[in-house]
């Protein structure tokens, strides 16, 4: 199938939060970081889409480049899911009559639904609260995961557009719409919601509506593994059937894998990714799902999930790094934890330098690269501490309790590590809980989820799911050609990226 690459005209732009204007117009920003170099062709395009929606050729091809880097993220035309669009819902469900209720309440039968038991006791509860809201019921008699149920139900669905929605959500009634207009884009193969949180007094729910397992955040993003966003549940999921068509399992015939228990909707987005289709979080549209009420159904569930790491890595052996580390803000944080300040200093400089270096010799100005190397060093000391309270919690108690004055330092060392990431998402969140509560549930999260994925590698014999990945490219470097934005062609055909490779 060959699909234009320019974004389609009455698509606009806003440029993401995060991006950075430098001194002679380059953009960078963009998840993983880049700079992108306009040309004189491309900055008069940039104006014109910072003055509306995409109205020419030469506008459309450098909205695709934004909005594929992550430096912007496109605006579908007000009118772009006019109609009665041609959806079915499909809703897994076992023994959850109650929220099965709720949740086809929610729906309002706006759209046909198909209904999967997998294997419910109560399969009569199931049956009359699918008929009572006019919705199809699909029996499996076995229990076999959402994956298979998912499969189950897709076999009944005949509709271009299928939305899956898990029992335990309570969407608006016009979430379908409101997320269908980028679909208006005929490279955008599936479009998230957030994930959020139903409301509850318990102080585990008031945890996870900060910092929910499957919250991905305020800001919008295309999904891209490796990538702010690398990843969306299919606990609400709008996504074309031609897009699931073109990541079929080699019998033809399932879409989501039945050995997966969890994960399996994270191998098919990253399936549909490797299929060159975009794939767009859209966090102004909310889906309120379940939680835990306690703190130990809550703690069970993020171990459950971390199971499913080392199942993934199998599959996608390049997707699943634990840290991703650069040399020079690792050998700062390093040496601020040995506490060895000059060479934490020099480090950071160190850093500095390479970064403008990288973007000096595309010829970018360097103002921006100091900034670049405090962020840096910011998130790998960020990310070294989650790590080690994922993966290396003993090692890091050890540390805190070896007994001697002189190793106080080395006890401070270990409890940033801890206490630093929960901090940053204390600040980041504001929950609705004291800091001392949070830090010591942030904790326990990291720990019992990566204690999971120790499980799971054990399952598959394989640490690929907790092995660091060095790069050694501080920021990438891409250039806008001005031929293609000038007349409004893509430099490659088909649904290819800016720099060539098919990466969505």
């Amino acid at each position: 199938m060959t699909l234009e690459t320019a974004l389609p005209r009455g698509f606009g732009v806003t440029l993401d939060i995060a991006t950075k204007e430098l001194s002679d117009g380059s953009l960078f920003g963009g998840s993983p970081a880049r700079v992108l170099r306009l040309t004189e062709a491309g900055q008069r395009a940039l104006e014109q889409l910072r003055a509306g929606p995409v109205n020419s050729a030469a506008a459309a091809v450098l909205a695709r480049r934004l909005t594929d880097a992550g430096i912007a993220h496109p605006v579908p035309p007000v009118d772009s899911a006019g109609g009665q669009l041609d959806v079915t819902i499909v809703i897994p469900v076992r023994d959850r009559v109650g929220m099965l209720n709720r949740c086809l309440a929610a729906v309002g039968g706006r759209h046909p639904v198909v209904v999967v038991d997998d294997g419910s006791v109560d399969g009569l509860g199931i049956a009359a609260a699918a008929a009572r809201h006019g919705a199809s019921v699909v029996r499996r008699t076995v229990g076999g995961g959402p994956a298979a149920a998912r499969n189950v139900g897709l076999a009944q669905v005949r509709t271009d557009l299928i939305a899956f929605l898990d029992s335990d959500c309570v969407p608006p009634r016009d979430w379908i719409d409101a997320l269908a207009g980028h679909l208006a884009d005929p490279l955008v193969g599936a479009v998230a919601p957030r994930i959020v949180t139903l409301a509850s007094r318990t102080s585990a729910a008031r945890y996870e509506q900060a910092r929910g397992s499957l919250d991905l955040g305020d800001r919008a993003a295309r999904v891209v593994p490796g990538g702010r966003v690398a990843y969306v549940p299919t606990a609400a999921l709008l996504v074309r059937r031609a897009a699931l068509e073109t990541v079929l399992a080699d019998d033809g015939q399932a879409v989501f894998d039945p050995a997966l228990r969890y994960g399996e909707d994270v191998d098919v987005i990253w399936r549909l990714h490797a299929a060159c289709w975009r794939i767009r979080y859209e966090p102004s549209v909310q889906v309120p799902h379940e939680s835990p009420a306690t703190w130990p159904g809550l703690l069970a569930r993020r171990f459950r999930y971390g199971t499913s790491a080392a199942a993934l890595a199998r599959r996608h052996p390049a997707n699943l790094a634990p840290l991703v580390l650069q040399p020079w803000p690792t050998a700062t944080v390093c040496a601020a934890l040995a506490r060895r300040p000059a060479a934490a200093a020099a480090g950071l400089i160190a850093a500095w330098l390479d970064i403008a270096g990288t973007v000096r010799r595309a010829g970018v100005p360097t103002d921006g690269a100091p900034g670049a190397a405090l962020t840096a060093v910011k998130q790998t000391w960020l990310g070294i501490g989650r790590y080690a309270s994922q993966f290396a919690a003993p090692a890091v108690v050890a540390a805190l309790a070896a007994p001697g004055r002189k190793r106080v330092g080395r006890r401070a060392a270990a409890a940033s590590l801890l206490v630093a990431p929960a901090v940053a998402a204390y600040v980041e969140r504001r929950p609705h809980l004291d800091p001392v509560r949070f830090a010591l549930a942030h904790i326990a999260d990291d720990v019992c989820y990566g204690a999971g994925v120790w499980v799971g590698c054990l399952r598959e014999r394989t640490i690929l799911p907790v092995t660091p990945v060095i790069s050694w490219r501080p920021v990438r470097v891409t250039r806008t050609p001005a031929e293609a934005v000038r007349t409004g062609r893509s430099e490659a055909d088909g649904r290819a990226e800016p720099d060539g490779k098919c990466l969505v």
